[in-house]
Parts: C-alpha cells; sequence; structure tokens
C-alpha cells in the first residue's frame, strides 16, 4: 500500500524514492511485523489469559508436558495478523503472486484456528478429526494451485538444483504438486511445534532463505547470472518472507522457553502453508526441503513410526514426533530445541549454497 501511495510522490518529495527499493520495504515489514507482535504480544495474551483460552494436553505426550496446560495457546493469531498487515503494508499489490500467498496463508491459518478452537474452547484434546482437517487442507490448496495455474504469467516450469538452465513443464501436474508442497509443509512444520520455540526457530531461518530466493528469482539480471528461473514479480514475495521474520521473532520473545504463549494450529499451518507456497512460486521446492530439513524429519519420523508398528507391531522410536524421542531419552527441553535450530542454521546455509552449484 505504502509503495502505491508514496512511490508516485517522488517526484514531488525525492524522500519518498526509496519506497522503489525492495530491499527497503522488506526491511520496513519486518520492522512493522516485529512492533506489531511486540505491541499485541501482552494484549492477545492477557485476553486469553482472561478467557481461559490455555492449551489442552493429549495423552499421548511426554508427562511432563502436563506442566504446559493452561499456558495461551492461538499465539499463531499474533503471527498471522502481523505477518498479512506487513505483507499489505509494505508489498506491492499488482503482483498476482502475491495475492496466492495471502490468501492460502489465511486459509491455512483459518484452518488451524478451528482446530484450535475444538481444543482451547470445547476442551478437546484432539481437536479437529484429522481426515476432516486434511480434507481442508487439500481443499484450500488445490484452489491456490489452480488459481496459480490460471495465472497469465505462471508456466508450469519446475526447476531442479544443480541443473543449468534445465526448466521442464509439467503441465497441469503443477496442481497436485501444489498441493503436496503445500499441504505436506503445512503439516510438518505443525508437527514439529511440540516444544516451546522449537518450531519458529527452523521457521525463522527457512522464512530467510525463502526470501533469499525469492528475491533472486524476481531480478532478471541475478536470476541470470545465478542461472536459477527467472519469476518476474517473485521479488515481492521476499516482503512476505520478512514479515514472517519480524513476526516470528516478535513471537519468540513470548514462546521462548518457558513460553507464556503457544504457537497451535494457527500459527504452524498458516506458515508452513506460506512457506511451501512461496517454494512453488520461485520453483525452489527441492531447496524448501533442504532448508527446512527439521520439518522433513518431524514428519517422517511419524510416517515410520506408524508404518513400523502397523507391518512390525514394533516402534522405532521412544515416541513421534522425534523431538518427543529425546525427550523420553532425557535431554532438557531447552537443549533439544536449540540443537534443533543449530541444525536448521546448518541446512539454511547448506541450502543456500545452491544458488552457485549449478
Amino acid at each position: 500500500m505504502l509503495y502505491h501511495l508514496l512511490y508516485p510522490l517522488s517526484d514531488v518529495i525525492s524522500a519518498f524514492n526509496v519506497f522503489r527499493y525492495l530491499t527497503f520495504r522488506a526491511i520496513g515489514a519486518a520492522l512493522t511485523a516485529l512492533l506489531l507482535a511486540f505491541l499485541f504480544g501482552p494484549i492477545l495474551i492477557r485476553a486469553l489469559s482472561d478467557r481461559k483460552v490455555g492449551q489442552t494436553i493429549r495423552e499421548d505426550t511426554p508427562d511432563r508436558h502436563q506442566t504446559k496446560a493452561g499456558i495461551p495457546t492461538m499465539g499463531g493469531l499474533l503471527i498471522l495478523v502481523a505477518v498479512l498487515a506487513s505483507t499489505v503494508l509494505w508489498a506491492e499489490w499488482t503482483v498476482s503472486y502475491l495475492w496466492v500467498v495471502v490468501a492460502t496463508t489465511a486459509a491455512f491459518g483459518a484452518i488451524g484456528f478451528f482446530d484450535d478452537y475444538h481444543k482451547a474452547i470445547l476442551r478437546d484434546p484432539n481437536g479437529l478429526r484429522a481426515r476432516t482437517k486434511i480434507f481442508w487442507q487439500i481443499l484450500a490448496a488445490t484452489a491456490g494451485g489452480c488459481a496459480m495455474y490460471l495465472l497469465p504469467s505462471f508456466d508450469a516450469e519446475i526447476s531442479l538444483p544443480l541443473f543449468k538452465g534445465f526448466h521442464p513443464s509439467i503441465g497441469l501436474a503443477y496442481v497436485p504438486v501444489f498441493v503436496v508442497v503445500v499441504v505436506g509443509s503445512s503439516n510438518a512444520v505443525n508437527l514439529t511445534d511440540g516444544l516451546d520455540g522449537l518450531a519458529i526457530g527452523p521457521t525463522l531461518t527457512v522464512a530467510g532463505v525463502m526470501g533469499i530466493f525469492a528475491y533472486a528469482a524476481g531480478h532478471y539480471g541475478i536470476a541470470s547470472y545465478l542461472e536459477i528461473k527467472y519469476v518476474p514479480g517473485a521479488g515481492t514475495l521476499a516482503i512476505v518472507c520478512a514479515g514472517m521474520l519480524g513476526a516470528g521473532l516478535g513471537f519468540l520473545w513470548f514462546n521462548t522457553y518457558p513460553a507464556s504463549l503457544i504457537m497451535g494450529d494457527t500459527g504452524s499451518l498458516a506458515l508452513g502453508a506460506a512457506l511451501g507456497t512461496i517454494a512453488i512460486v520461485v520453483r525452489q521446492e527441492i531447496v524448501l526441503a533442504i532448508a527446512g530439513g527439521i520439518f522433513v524429519v518431524e514428519a517422517l519420523s511419524v510416517i515410520v513410526q506408524v508404518a513400523s508398528f502397523k507391518l512390525r507391531g514394533r516402534r522405532i522410536f521412544r515416541m513421534a514426533p522425534i523431538h518427543h524421542h529425546y525427550e523420553l531419552k532425557g535431554w532438557p527441553e531447552p537443549q533439544i530445541i536449540v540443537r534443533f535450530w543449530i541444525v536448521s542454521v546448518i541446512l539454511a546455509l547448506v541450502s543456500l549454497s545452491f544458488l552457485k552449484l549449478r
């Protein structure tokens, strides 16, 4: 909004010329989201506490999680509002990709909200039925995938790391690819959200990686030099990523161990969907899987655990997702969180190396 309001006035007031620069607006989005999180975080915590909207603990979690019962949840509302508000304020509204990302993020946030509503308000620790939640996720992702495919600027080409100039078109198959990436990313982040600050840390690193790739993909000169897929308008999505960085840091202030606010599905499903959609736009789905390796491992640990128990009647991990396995091994919660963060940073650096390894 600010770009459209103030940049046209740069001929009169030269200082407004800064709004033409994507880097300036990305920094503005990050700071705006951070400020909103800091301002409204305490207000949200008080409101949730007054209404006794607290975390409910499932029986199939480690015993020490019982101490988290009653901590205000639905903190994802803080992240979602901060990200969307900063994006609308600083981004270029004429970029069609932006609205697909915004709509998909909001839709998954709404699904997460209803799940949290069942848990925190209706006192059902299991929330929405798994089939119901997956149905709505697939429906929302399909709508987003169709909208993406129908955009005049979308060419349905894929990009593979380590292959120069290899961008084959997969046509209508991009819609199911969109669904798999977005639903998978969303649920992977959701599964990781089990300890204080565990999910938001890797989200920050992945958002940073996706922001760099979005900026590069949207700049013809940089994209040509790095030999990555050039996607006109994709640079604007760096503003969304910056908003996630700012909102995530602000949320982490309240979510760090011991947490005074819990993200809930409202935040985890929305953030995962946003990252997945951005990766689709900039054609870096594989880079997303590498940078978000923590999310991938958490999701795979659940799949492997369930498959092993059904096929062999034996569990591989003491409990899944895998962060619960380390809890039951006796690792202190802060130790698990920080070590997972360290691995996430390493994976982010590895994924950034693909900018040149082609």
